[in-house]
């Protein structure tokens, strides 16, 4: 636990220097972002434009008000789901207005965020943003801060976190959710560094299941992989897929029979017929999804399906800043036996009672046994 607290006070050290700073002016700060450029920023800032929907729970567990900080989103209500888009629109019908600017997932449009005149645009590392184009946004006044969430969290996510804390003035709150999660992966990490490989169960993700007649999307090397990696499972999508996602053909994931099969989804997947989670389902509309999915030709025959090894997780969950609940979620069902007391419901329920602006209601994880 010293440790722990050690390399946090070094990484908030070395992530920003705060006023005492020589190069920066009273009342700045100059922060490393996702990218490594270093950016002054005169804070604390009220008027962001954000290219990710995602980053309202990121800012959600900072500040009470996360909307009241917007001059501009991607409304990419996809990504946070109708449900809690809803919820934020309950709190803060200001949200639906606010102007509209290219999404991360889409090409970047220069001429939209310069309309929109944030003081700091808050990109996504995975964004297509071009060097070029932070200089004609930063020659306008805009300066550029990139974080990331998503492609490297167990690299990023706490840097970005400690950047949204000292953009905002929220840097206690950001630290103490730091320290939150640091705690809990401590306890995982622990109890499965000396697991031989041996040990390591074999993990199949199928990303987005029942989206589609075909099969399967799954997580390769990074993202979710990582996840696996770090609870003490081997996701077999890394053995066949070099980027973060890729498919794999059902042949493949039948001749590996994993040890676990785990299902992800949520509310965009109801009209295809796939694993529904979230608000607005229950644990039995979410399970008798599950049962679907994994009643599909082949995935029903496999050894984890058979044996009752078979799970299904939020995909905005996973994807998000909240990732130590899929982090507990899957210790406890791919090493029952080392993590049987782990409990991401309370988990879950505390980062809604201490954290959250918007807290999370609804089903988002099930099993069949």
């Amino acid at each position: 636990m010293l440790i722990a607290v050690l390399l946090a006070a070094v990484a908030a050290f070395t992530l920003w220097r705060g006023d005492s700073a020589p190069s920066a002016a009273p009342g700045s700060a100059e922060l490393i972002d996702a990218r490594g450029r270093a950016v002054t920023i005169d804070s604390p800032v009220d008027h962001l434009a954000i290219d990710d929907a995602r980053y309202l729970v990121a800012l959600g567990l900072l500040h009470p008000d996360p909307v009241s900080l917007l001059v501009a989103w991607p409304h990419d209500v996809n990504r946070l789901g109708e449900d809690t888009y809803r919820q934020f629109l309950q709190k803060s019908p200001e949200l639906a207005e606010l102007t509209t600017i290219a999404s991360s997932a889409g090409e970047f449009n220069v001429e939209t965020l310069l309309g929109a005149a944030p003081e700091v645009a808050l990109l996504s590392l995975e964004s297509g943003v071009t060097e070029a184009q932070v200089q004609q946004l930063e020659a306008a006044g805009i300066r550029v801060v990139f974080v990331d969430f998503f492609v490297k969290p167990f690299e990023n996510l706490e840097p970005s976190l400690r950047i949204l804390g000292r953009l905002t003035g929220r840097e206690q709150q950001a630290e103490s959710f730091i320290v939150f999660r640091a705690d809990r992966m401590a306890r995982i990490e622990q109890a499965v560094a000396d697991l031989p490989e041996e040990y390591r169960p074999t993990v199949f993700v199928e990303a987005h299941a029942g989206m589609g007649a075909d099969c399967c999307n799954s997580p390769g090397r990074g993202n979710i992989g990582d996840y696996l990696t770090f609870v003490g499972g081997h996701n077999i999508g890394s053995d066949a897929i070099q980027q973060s996602f890729g498919k794999l053909n059902l042949e493949y994931v039948i001749s590996r029979d994993p040890d676990v099969y785990i299902a992800t989804g949520g509310p965009h997947l109801e009209k295809a017929g796939g694993l529904v989670l979230g608000p607005g389902y229950d644990q039995a509309q979410s399970k008798a999804a599950l049962t679907k999915v994994a009643g599909r030709r082949g995935i029903s025959q496999l050894t984890a399906v058979r044996e009752g090894r078979t799970h299904g997780f939020s995909h905005h969950l996973i994807n998000s800043p909240l990732d130590i609940i899929a982090i507990e979620a899957f210790a406890k069902w791919i090493h029952p036996d080392r993590f049987g007391d782990l409990d991401p419901e309370a988990t879950l329920a505390e980062i809604n009672e201490r954290f959250l602006a918007v807290p999370y209601q609804g089903t988002y994880w099930v099993d069949l046994q």
